[in-house]
């Protein structure tokens, strides 16, 4: 029995109130971890016993937390096909060395997939693909990766399962609907493309922001090398390692017919040589003692002019493109690293041609560090010495199997798990068969993703343990653990106490416009501090109080709080950002100059926009 306190205030929401302020508090303080501290609100509203214990567990069945789960395995598969190593190939060649260019067609595509999946796996995904363009175009991180932030966060709201607010709301709609008022009419879930026309809005409004206004608060930054992509540059300047792959086949005229690849590896001015294509064989690290013949073609790694100059000398023809090894280079495959002889190794005293890596490992030795002298000329007489520091070119995969042997340790980050570009093609048709089945709107969008899910594990795209793997399970429980603040707010009536102090505080009458944007700008405030999940579960019961008591539009209401959770550009409260202060070497000011004025235009976009869609 309900225990009625002053002002209408009962026992129930008392518990309430003050289990959200311990969330509160705790999320803002961050000296406790969000998911224990998730977990243990959960557990209070249940031993208080204001939500019953038959319901307290909903929100691990929910469909929130399913489609969640279910985007990031979709994401993994797409992940394991080096989709997004083959992109920054193509963004290289389409920005024809425009850095504004570069940026929004980087920031574009970012938007565009950003919908299909979380935000921080995007992001996760994009983070190598911008290192590669800032390594070889030399523009910054610091002048890529903010843009590429706010084309994440404002392209997931494209559609319904883009980012964790808008996953949460059509639950927080069907919650709603338990205790809504008698004369209003039952709050319907929002449709997989629902808020499309917003977030394109929202896109069109960041990538415009930058190529017109947000680019120059854009500082050049430090450039770190802290991410996988930086190796590149790395090795040019340490080892003069660098230039492209490109593609020669030996014409019948060529002197190197009937040579072998360790001849021709010793030829002045000669180009790394890196594969080789015989018949219909292709490997990388050939055997010194292979022969090259006519219509061989050699895979060769070095400045365009050197190559170019090389192929002339020796009647090569020189591929635009790479028609043989483009599977083999795929830096999700394959790559330079360095790796060092430890004191154990068996390889010390050895030659690297008594060693035969290439033959029986398939890795190439390029270069030898031995106490800061740099070797690579007839590295293959040359005697390994403990600290010998090598840098190799091979499949990550063959560099994996080599390094169990304990004879080297390999010192550079590189993928260890298995890529699967020959998986890409139906990775992507399942992909599309999943969206289009949540857009036609026959089966539940969570159905459709897990559909794809399923997909892609009966393909090969993924193996079951992977995919497991791919789930990050700290935001699943928080989640899981949020929803119930959510309804226990509802159900107790918290919310709409709330939702009726706020209006006392407001003009007599205030205009329901007036209403969302004071909603809009509390939510991005405690989005600020208590992360986008809670200030959707905290917001979202009282927006659609408030839009009750106001003759509003609840579901616009309920929509214009989850969007504007997802605004976050100033702080690292937001893990998308967190993801890029450390490689771009942000500080607070630089997220505040250029964030501050795109997080203003983010709410005017969507306050209008909401308005257009529900008027």
């Amino acid at each position: 029995m309900e225990t009625s306190l002053s002002h209408g205030v009962t026992t129930p929401m008392v518990v309430v109130l003050c289990v959200m302020a311990f969330t509160m508090v705790m999320l803002m303080l961050d000296r406790i971890r969000s998911d224990v501290v998730a977990l243990t609100a959960l557990v209070a509203l249940g031993l208080s016993h204001v939500i019953p214990t038959d319901r307290l567990f909903d929100g691990f069945a929910g469909n929130a937390v399913i489609s969640v789960m279910a985007t990031m395995v979709l994401g993994a598969g797409l992940e394991r096909t080096g989709l997004l190593n083959r992109l920054s190939g193509w963004l290289l060649r389409r920005s024809r060395g425009s850095e504004t260019r570069m940026v929004t067609l980087t920031c574009a595509i970012a938007g565009l997939i950003s919908p299909t999946m979380q935000n921080p796996a995007v992001m996760a995904l994009f983070l190598p693909v911008a290192s590669r363009l800032s390594s070889r175009t030399g523009v910054t991180p610091a002048r890529i990766l903010l843009p590429l932030v706010s084309a994440v966060i404002m392209g997931g709201s494209l559609t319904m399962v883009g980012n964790s607010p808008l996953i949460l709301l059509n639950d927080l709609l069907l919650s709603a609907n338990r205790n809504i008022p008698s004369g209003v009419a039952t709050l319907v879930p929002l449709k997989m493309f629902a808020p499309f026309p917003i977030g394109v809005a929202l896109l069109i409004a960041c990538l415009a922001y930058y190529r017109f206004f947000g680019n120059r608060l854009l500082r050049e930054g430090e450039d770190k090398n802290v991410t996988p992509g930086r190796t590149e540059s790395y090795f040019a300047e340490t080892y003069g390692i660098d230039g492209e792959v490109f593609e020669l086949t030996v014409a019948a005229e060529s002197p190197l017919v009937g040579m072998a690849v360790g001849e021709v590896e010793k030829q002045p001015g000669a180009p790394l040589l890196l594969a080789l294509r015989t018949g219909e064989e292709s490997r990388l690290a050939p055997p010194g003692g292979n022969m090259l013949w006519v219509g061989s073609v050699i895979g060769m790694m070095g400045p365009r002019e050197q190559v170019e100059a090389y192929a002339a000398t020796h009647t090569l023809k020189l591929s635009s493109r790479l028609r043989q090894f483009g599977d083999l280079f795929n830096p999700a495959l394959a790559g330079i690293s360095e790796a060092v002889v430890p004191p154990t190794s068996r390889f010390i005293g050895k030659k690297l041609a008594d060693i035969r890596l290439r033959s029986d490992k398939g890795i190439s030795v390029l270069a030898i560090n031995r106490a800061g002298q740099v070797h690579r000329a007839d590295i293959r007489e040359l005697a390994l010495k403990a600290g010998d520091m090598l840098v190799l070119h091979g499949a990550w995969t063959q560099l994996a199997q080599a390094q169990r042997e304990r004879d080297f340790v390999v010192v550079t980050d590189y993928p260890k798990e298995e890529q699967r570009p020959h998986k890409l093609r139906i990775a992507l048709v399942i992909f599309a068969i999943a969206l289009g089945l949540a857009l036609t709107g026959e089966i539940p969008t969570t159905l459709a993703l897990w559909a794809g899910a399923a997909g892609m594990l009966l393909a090969g795209v993924l193996n079951m343990d992977e995919a497991y793997n791919a789930i990050s399970w700290k935001t699943v429980f928080l989640m899981a653990c949020l929803i119930p603040i959510g309804a226990a707010m509802d159900n107790s009536g918290a919310a709409d106490w709330l939702a009726r102090g706020l209006l006392d505080l407001l003009p007599r009458h205030a205009s329901v416009y007036l209403l969302q944007v004071v909603v809009a700008l509390i939510t991005v405030a405690f989005t600020l501090v208590i992360s986008q999940v809670g200030a959707t579960v905290v917001m979202v019961p009282m927006a659609i109080n408030i839009a009750i008591a106001a003759s509003g539009n609840p579901t616009a209401f309920a929509l214009i709080v989850a969007l504007a959770a997802s605004n976050n550009l100033l702080l690292t409260s937001n893990p998308v950002i967190g993801m890029v202060v450390g490689p771009a070497g942000y500080k607070p000011l630089d997220l505040l100059r250029a964030g501050g004025w795109l997080t203003l235009i983010y709410l005017a976009v969507v306050l209008v926009m909401v308005n257009v869609m529900f008027r």
